[in-house]
């Protein structure tokens, strides 16, 4: 007797453990299941003005206290969208870095609202030996010919664009690379008036590139450099242009006549038929 009691309290433990641990385990489920939310992050390392699509993204679980804003949870709602910047592989995509909807691909999609697009040709000279790459910003410096009388000191470089973003070298815009290319072609992205003041910097003289640092946003007004001011010497006056004007001049003779003397008393004289005047 006291042996089935004994197994009676055996059984009614084991199942109210059991009923226990399933319950936990539910419970379990429930708040990790609440704690966390699908986003959609890039399966693979993307570039610039690259179009999406399903093969090149995924979900995964994240904290649902700390979902990126802007993030997405449907793989469906990002199908043709463009990105703006370069993605790594697992980095969640987010709406601040995409393009507007219907952004077809391309460098086009990653310029932003009132820029333009120009490019330039370099060498490995003017290209900064290869270092002016995606994403870094440069000053644009022209030399040309001043116009002035000595032509010995005609010659003039001076900086005429600064902080000017590079968006591609030659075919490439991706910003991940650090490694320099030596490329034939520079693209920039300026705003109208700048790529019109480029253009006549081009067409005037030859163009070199600056590389400037990122966090570098002061302006600097240089006067530019010449050869006078590169030995040294004090520039030299400008000439004065003299216009010498002939006065037509009125000349006025005179003569000076003798004064009369002054006459005191005078009386008349008669000499015989003649007559005169005595004055004394």
């Amino acid at each position: 007797m006291k042996n089935m009691r004994a197994i009676l309290m055996l059984l009614i433990a084991l199942v109210a453990g059991v009923a226990a641990v399933v319950s936990a385990s539910r419970w379990l489920v429930q708040q990790s299941s609440s704690s966390v939310r699908q986003v959609v992050v890039a399966a693979n390392d993307l570039n610039l003005g690259q179009p999406l699509n399903g093969s090149q993204l995924q979900l995964v679980s994240w904290p649902a206290g700390s979902v990126p804003p802007g993030s997405f949870q449907d793989l469906k709602a990002l199908e043709g969208r463009v990105i703006r910047t370069s993605l790594q592989r697992g980095e969640p995509v987010l709406d601040a870095k995409l393009a507007p909807i219907g952004t077809k691909g391309g460098l086009s999609a990653v310029i932003n609202d009132g820029k333009r697009a120009i490019t330039v040709r370099v060498n490995d000279v003017v290209g900064v030996a290869g270092f002016a790459l995606p994403g870094n910003y440069v000053d644009v410096i022209v030399n040309t010919n001043e116009e002035a009388r000595n032509a010995q000191n005609s010659n003039i470089s001076k900086i005429v664009l600064e902080k000017i973003l590079v968006l591609a070298v030659a075919q490439q815009v991706s910003r991940d690379d650090t490694q320099p290319k030596v490329v034939n072609a520079v693209t920039l992205e300026v705003t109208p008036e700048q790529a019109e003041k480029l253009d006549v910097a081009r067409s005037v003289g030859t163009l070199s590139l600056v590389l400037r640092n990122q966090m570098d946003v002061a302006d600097i007004n240089t006067g530019g450099a010449t050869k006078g001011t590169l030995l040294g010497k004090t520039p030299e006056a400008p000439a004065v242009k003299v216009v010498t004007q002939t006065a037509t001049r009125t000349v006025v003779k005179t003569r000076t006549v003798a004064a009369q003397p002054a006459r005191g008393n005078c009386i008349g004289v008669l000499a015989g038929m003649q007559g005169g005047v005595e004055c004394f």
